[in-house]
């Protein structure tokens, strides 16, 4: 199966061939055309196990910053194709020295870490209005409560780790009410608290891959504006790890 979602296009079925016609991508397989899509409908491709793209189409991709994905057919990451480095070299020499500088490095961390509690918050807020659960309400609101007090917090911590406890503080409270927010009754859909490397279990397999998805679409989205996914501030930073867009 092929399918179109918002403006990436994410290619599952086996097999399948991507190549670019006139400005148009089409996915093709076993002789059948599936799906084909004008380029510029699209933000980026997303290639699940075996599918193999045309040369001209990664061309055609890189050419116009269009993000190319290749991941393995479970949902692990791979590979992705880029184009030339775009963006503002200076805003990547700003981006280092703010790096370097503790007190600036603090300041970035903070608002990430509050835009983050604070985002949650609202749809855990959202959420507790929807619900007809008067349980699920008083769970709902009470973990925004303690998310609300995250928020306050904040700007009294002075140093990183003080901010990534906050946020971890934060995180908990949020995956603690995360079963009020299933609308799926079946048991296979209950939440047991967040694991990985590997997930154990449904919900956290879709989590994970999810994570996944978004993690390539933000660092696509950074290097787009010319910043290196590679420097982070509220995440630390180690080779291979692409710490702003986590």
């Amino acid at each position: 199966m092929a399918y179109e979602l918002l403006n990436t296009l994410y290619v599952t079925t086996q097999g399948a061939y991507v190549h670019v016609d006139h400005h148009t991508l089409k996915v093709e397989a076993e002789g059948k055309t599936l799906l084909q899509v004008p380029t510029h409908h699209l933000g980026a491709v997303v290639c699940f196990g075996r599918v193999s793209v045309s040369p001209a189409a990664m061309a055609q991709c890189a050419a116009d910053r269009r993000d190319l994905v290749f991941m393995s057919r479970s949902g692990r990451f791979r590979a992705k194709v880029i184009g030339p480095t775009s963006g503002n070299v200076l805003l990547r020499l700003a981006q280092h020295q703010a790096y370097q500088s503790p007190e600036r490095a603090t300041a970035i961390a903070r608002n990430i870490a509050a835009a983050k509690i604070q985002n949650s918050r609202l749809l855990l807020m959202r959420e507790a209005r929807q619900t007809d659960q008067s349980a699920s309400e008083a769970a709902l609101r009470s973990a925004a409560g303690e998310l609300a007090d995250a928020v306050v917090a904040l700007p009294q911590a002075a140093s990183l780790n003080e901010i990534r406890g906050n946020e971890g503080y934060a995180g908990a409270a949020y995956f603690s009410v995360f079963n009020h927010l299933i609308r799926v009754t079946d048991a296979a859909f209950h939440f047991n608290g967040r694991n990985r490397r590997p997930p154990r279990d449904p919900i956290n397999a879709v989590l994970s891959f999810l994570y996944a998805l978004l993690q390539a679409e933000c660092a696509a989205a950074c290097e787009g504006v010319g910043l290196d996914p590679q420097v982070g501030f509220l995440h630390a930073i180690r080779p291979g790890r692409p710490s702003l867009s986590l």
